[in-house]
């Protein structure tokens, strides 16, 4: 059976605005329903400009349409969506993309829409002028919703158009060379030979590589063999900050997909590394990703804030909690981010992060440390968490980040589009000894 790239857009989309799902669960299963590489690639294309650009779509059909499609028809009015990002953002020539969108409705049962469908997308061929929103509200101009612009605009008062353009660009695709296994010049030079054209453009991550072009990276030189992860530049940060080594009992509190976990114990192999998540099935990439990499780590499903349903009573010597986030810092990488976020859960998620964060604390050894990290770029999850804790632990002191600027007093804030990498947060917590305290 073959399928229509332009319904399963239409659908995945309504499953993430109306039914609150995420892209990173309903593309796959989408994209698992096609053969061909092309037609898989043009699917995501679809799904993240249409995430890019919702709120502007959505003006231009309330341009030409008295009422949205609603109940059932919800899909086909997605659909419209899915017409109009082609022909405005995309290179598919016009009739192909409206005579392709309007057979699409059919499939949609939506035969007898297909006139409207066929007008509506029929005047944005023939009317650009639709997409002038000078005087529209700001979250229709910048893409994004009312609660985050305003939380942005508060808290990066000079960069918060800068953030958010750099959440429309798309993401790159960042490599980290596994260096157990290879070097990164000889892994550099393995993609050379390929043909394949790259960067390595962060100082201070030497197992870096940025590909110039996103591709399948199963293609890639060494995939079977474990040679690389994929991993923004951003997360890179975390295992080395964690400042690890082979003779360390070490704590990965919130491990899922495992990148992380591997890379710590890339650069420390002979580690006693605990990798903790909640959720089950996550933890299925976790152990794939080990296995692929040839390393290994005592793999738990538990909850971080509740250590005495797992802990075994031996304390670590290094914990990173890289604990969950809004994920406001990689909108670019999962542009569904930003509807499926509510200003409410903002204050939820940093009362569970006080919460991992306090209990964690609790099983660093003294002279410890403890890496903590989110993929936020909202201070009430990263700096004013560090602030608090601080404030309420006299045991902890904040050991400063070379990387940190002078402004930045409780961490590490970066920005989304930094050397072209995510938005990130670091904070490096050191536990005194009994002798520092006195």
């Amino acid at each position: 059976m073959s399928y229509n790239v332009r319904v399963l857009a239409a659908r995945s989309c309504f499953d993430v605005v109306d039914q609150g799902m995420s892209l990173s669960e309903v593309l796959p299963k989408a994209q698992a329903l096609l053969d061909n590489p092309l037609d898989k690639a043009l699917l995501q294309e679809i799904c993240f400009g249409v995430m890019r650009y919702l709120p502007q779509l959505e003006a231009v059909c309330g341009q030409l349409m008295s009422k949205p499609l609603i109940k059932q028809l919800r899909p086909l009015q997605f659909l419209l969506y899915v017409g109009i990002y082609q022909l405005k953002f995309m290179r598919i020539p016009d009739h192909a993309a409206i005579s392709e969108t309007v057979d699409a409705a059919r499939e949609l049962k939506g035969q007898s829409l297909t006139k409207l469908i066929n007008g509506v997308l029929r005047n944005v061929q023939r009317q650009p002028e639709l997409f002038n929103f000078a005087t529209a509200p700001a979250a229709v101009q910048l893409n994004h919703p009312g609660w985050l612009i305003t939380a942005l605009q508060q808290a990066y008062p000079q960069q918060w158009q800068q953030i958010l353009d750099a959440n429309q660009q798309k993401a790159p695709l960042w490599l980290r060379v596994n260096i157990s296994k290879i070097n990164p010049t000889d892994y550099a030079a393995a993609l050379t030979r390929q043909g394949i054209e790259y960067t390595r453009p962060v100082a201070g991550l030497p197992a870096a590589i940025k590909l110039a072009q996103a591709q399948d990276v199963t293609s890639l030189p060494g995939y079977a063999e474990g040679w690389f992860s994929v991993q923004d530049a951003a997360a890179q940060y975390a295992a080395s900050l964690l400042d690890v080594n082979s003779s360390q009992h070490i704590l990965d509190a919130c491990c899922a997909p495992g990148g992380k976990t591997c890379h710590i114990l890339e650069l420390a192999p002979e580690a006693e590394l605990t990798a903790l998540d909640k959720e089950t099935k996550r933890l299925l990439r976790v152990h794939e990703n080990l296995a692929r990499l040839g390393l290994n780590a005592n793999v738990i499903a538990a909850d971080a804030a509740e250590p005495d349903s797992w802990w075994q009573g031996k304390l670590f010597d290094r914990i990173l909690l890289d604990v969950p986030c809004s994920a406001t810092g990689v909108i670019r990488r999962h542009p569904d981010i930003r509807w499926l976020r509510k200003k409410a859960d903002i204050a939820v998620l940093a009362e569970l992060q006080q919460r991992i964060l306090r209990q964690c604390w609790s099983l660093l050894a003294p002279g410890g440390t403890l890496l903590y990290a989110t993929c936020s770029v909202l201070p009430a999850e990263n700096s004013e968490q560090i602030e608090q804790f601080l404030q309420q632990h006299s045991d902890a002191k904040l050991d400063r980040l070379p990387q940190q600027h002078a402004n930045q007093q409780y961490g590490w804030q970066l920005l989304p589009g930094e050397q072209d990498m995510d938005g990130f947060f670091y904070a490096r917590l050191k536990k005194m000894t009994n002798n520092e305290k006195a």
